[in-house]
C-alpha cells in the first residue's frame, strides 16, 4: 500500500512495537473526544476546515502545517464540515523512539511541549510531506529490505522536524491566559488535594466562572482533567518500575480504592495488571 488514503480506524492504541503511519482522507466525519495515548504523534493537516486543541490551546490549522504531540498532552480536532478532511498521521512508541535517540541527538527533544505547531513554509512543508509519503509507501510495502527502508525515512523525518522546531524556540509566546495557567498548576501540584474551589481561590475568580472558562476550552471538567493528569502520571511512574501501592500516594488520589477505579474505568486493566504486561 503506498501513501493513498486509508479507511479511518478510531482506535487510539498502537498495535505495533515501533511505529504507525496512516494517510486518511474523510468527506464527513464527527469530531474525536478530547483523549491522549502512551505514544508521540506526529499530525499532518493537508486539507478541510480544522481546528486542532492540544490542551489550553486552539490552532487554527493551514495546509502543510505539523502538530507535534507528546503522551502528556489532551488533544482533540475540531473538524468543521462541508469540505474533505485530509491529514497523515504518525504514532511512535516512547521505548522505540528512545532506542533511535544517541548521546548527541535526542530525536524526542521537538514534542517538549513547547512547540506544538510547526509551519514550515512552502518548499520546506513538500520536503517533509514527501518524506512522510515515503515512509508511508515503504512501511506498507513488502518487498525486501521495505522495513529498512522505512526506518531510515523515519530517523531522517524526525531530524528535521527536531531542526525545524529548534527554529521555532526563539519566538516570542502569549502571555498564558486563565485556562493555561490552571492547566499549568494542575501540572506542577497534582500531587495536592486540588478542587475546583481550590483553584478558583488561588487565581481570584469564582468557580463557575473557571468551571465554564475551562470545560469550554478543554472540553472536559475540571475535575475530570485533575484525573487525567494524575492517571498520565501514575501510569508513567509505574512503567519505571514503581509500584502501585506507592504511586497513589505520589498523584494526589486520596486512598488505592479511588486509584485502582479510577485507571481501570481509564485504561480497561487494574494497575498491577498495567504493571505485569509492561
Amino acid at each position: 500500500m503506498a501513501s493513498n488514503a486509508q479507511r479511518f480506524d478510531s482506535r487510539q492504541s498502537m498495535q505495533n512495537k515501533t511505529f504507525e503511519v496512516f494517510h486518511y482522507r474523510d468527506q464527513k466525519m464527527e469530531g474525536l473526544e478530547v483523549h491522549h495515548h502512551n505514544f508521540y504523534e506526529v499530525y499532518l493537516f493537508l486539507g478541510g476546515q480544522v481546528q486542532f486543541q492540544v490542551e489550553a490551546k486552539i490552532f487554527s490549522l493551514e495546509p502543510g502545517d505539523l502538530l507535534l504531540i507528546n503522551p502528556q498532552e489532551l488533544h482533540k480536532p475540531l473538524i468543521g464540515q462541508g469540505s474533505m478532511y485530509e491529514r497523515m498521521v504518525l504514532w511512535i512508541d516512547r521505548n522505540y523512539l528512545s532506542s533511535l535517540c544517541t548521546e548527541n541527538t535526542d530525536l524526542s527533544a521537538c514534542f517538549d511541549g513547547q512547540t506544538n505547531l510547526l509551519r514550515p513554509g512552502k518548499v520546506r512543508g513538500a520536503q517533509l510531506q514527501g518524506l512522510l509519503e515515503s515512509l508511508a509507501r515503504e512501511y506498507y510495502d513488502e518487498q525486501l529490505g521495505s522495513a529498512i527502508c522505512a526506518q531510515g525515512l523515519l530517523m531522517q523525518f524526525l531530524v528535521e522536524l527536531n531542526r525545524l522546531a529548534r527554529k521555532n524556540m526563539g519566538k516570542a509566546l502569549a502571555e498564558p491566559d486563565l485556562v493555561s495557567q490552571v492547566i499549568a498548576y494542575i501540572g506542577n501540584h497534582y500531587q495536592e488535594n486540588l478542587t475546583l474551589e481550590s483553584l478558583a481561590g488561588q487565581f481570584y475568580v469564582s468557580k463557575f466562572y473557571l468551571s465554564h472558562e475551562f470545560r469550554e476550552r478543554v472540553g472536559v471538567s475540571i475535575h475530570r482533567y485533575i484525573i487525567f493528569r494524575r492517571l498520565l502520571q501514575a501510569r508513567d511512574l509505574m512503567a519505571a518500575g514503581i509500584g502501585p501501592g506507592q504511586v497513589y500516594q505520589n498523584c494526589g488520589f486520596g486512598d488505592y480504592a479511588n486509584f485502582y477505579r479510577a485507571f481501570k474505568a481509564e485504561y480497561g486493566i487494574s494497575p498491577r495488571e498495567f504493571v505485569q504486561g509492561k
